[in-house]
């Protein structure tokens, strides 16, 4: 009976311990920082795989955790958005061998690596709803898509005409996904993912997937319209669907993204504060389940192309600026490819050295903020008891006993 009983202790101990670590780093207190791994030309500079592979050290030098990478299955685009046969693992990034070797790489150096999975919407392999890899029928596509021979269930979420809507009540269906999840995780080596569209189906079905596969990590993309004089609307939006999602996910910060960029560009900073004291974006409500970025693929420029998306840019000469806020603010910070590695050795040294600031300041996704000013010309916020950070063009200086470390053009950062 004694025996019996230890056997039942140690076991749930294990369960405890092994739940926490999947799910530690979206309660609270993760002290990592991502890196998306591409932009939306990586495909032209194949393989992409390869590029990866050889600046994993430059990553992790960087001190980043986690690296997220572009959609790996087949597409009907060369970016990967458009997926055809998700198992087929051959696209223009590189072959799946090649995956395999980054992934690997990544792991030697310590670093996590986080998949897009685009699963909201699929194109056939030949024609409109061909699906093959896995196959699925004319029923997993919602009825209200415009193929005029769709079977499915209503669509649970946003309509994406550039594609088949895809019907995740159908069991087959999640469970083929779920597999394929499965042989990323255990063939290819993912660590996690990153979900694009979010807004295109149920929350509740990214928690299905997560609980199926575990993941290190996971965040959605769920990107509305932003009104700049009632935020609160786009941040209890993505709330939502955090809650949809069980709490297994992360989320994007739009929010945030939209306030910053508006206010570095306008000097209205008190925009960046909330009726409460908060941050006014998704940080200030659900600061561990928000993954704060200045720009992605989408937004953002690429390089070795025509300018890339560019869909919602973040002023260029003011990017330290968006890393200053950041890389020193509650949630889970993103820094997109170009910015580090293509815009010249200056910013990538300062923002290494910000990430570094972060981390010796033991700044995590739930750290205490503050925020005694935020006006006209700047904002001002202490984080923890060992950071201070200002941005804006108003002068300002905290009192004695703390140390410059970081400055540049609009923003200083101090630490005890």
């Amino acid at each position: 009976m004694q025996n019996a009983r230890s056997i039942y202790i140690l076991v749930l101990l294990i369960f405890f311990f092994t739940s926490s670590v999947q799910s530690g780093n979206l309660d609270g207190n993760y002290s990592g920082v991502m890196l998306q791994g591409f932009h939306w030309y990586s495909w032209k500079s194949s393989p992409w795989w390869g590029v990866i592979e050889q600046n994993a050290g430059k990553i992790a030098d960087g001190h980043f955790t986690m690296v997220w990478l572009p959609p790996c299955s087949t597409s009907a685009a060369s970016e990967g958005y458009l997926p055809t046969r998700l198992s087929c693992l051959d696209t223009p990034y590189g072959t799946k061998d090649q995956l395999k070797s980054a992934v690997n790489k990544l792991h030697s150096y310590n670093l996590k690596a986080l998949a897009d999975i685009v699963i909201n919407h699929r194109c056939g392999t030949k024609d409109w709803a061909d699906f093959t890899d896995p196959q699925w029928g004319p029923d997993s596509v919602c009825c209200d898509d415009e193929w005029p021979g769709a079977q499915g269930g209503t669509d649970t979420g946003a309509s994406y005409s550039a594609a088949r809507d895809i019907d995740h009540n159908k069991e087959y269906v999640r469970k083929s996904i779920i597999d394929w999840l499965k042989l990323l995780r255990s063939d290819v080596g993912f660590d996690g993912w990153r979900y694009d569209f979010v807004r295109g189906y149920h929350g509740s079905f990214t928690d299905m997937y997560n609980q199926a596969t575990t993941p290190y990590f996971s965040v959605g993309e769920w990107w509305g319209d932003l009104n700049i004089n009632n935020p609160d609307v786009n941040r209890q939006m993505i709330c939502n669907w955090l809650d949809a999602a069980g709490g297994n996910s992360a989320a994007f910060d739009f929010t945030t993204k939209g306030l910053l960029q508006h206010c570095v560009t306008t000097n209205e900073f008190y925009r960046l504060k909330d009726k409460d004291g908060k941050p006014a974006g998704l940080i200030g409500w659900w600061p561990a389940k928000a993954v704060t970025f200045v720009d992605n693929h989408d937004t953002g420029p690429s390089t070795g192309g025509s300018g890339g998306q560019n869909h919602w840019p973040f002023p260029g000469d003011k990017v330290l600026m968006g890393y200053a806020y950041i890389l020193t603010h509650p949630g889970t910070p993103c820094v997109y490819w170009c910015h580090y590695f293509d815009w010249g050795t200056g910013i990538q040294a300062e923002i290494k050295k910000l990430i570094e600031i972060r981390q010796q300041a033991g700044i995590t996704s739930t750290s205490d903020i503050t925020i005694p000013i935020a006006d006209n010309s700047k904002y001002v916020a202490q984080v923890g008891k060992n950071l201070i950070v200002k941005i804006g063009p108003g002068d300002w200086s905290p009192a004695s006993g703390w140390t410059l470390a970081a400055s540049g053009a609009g923003y200083a950062v101090w630490t005890k």
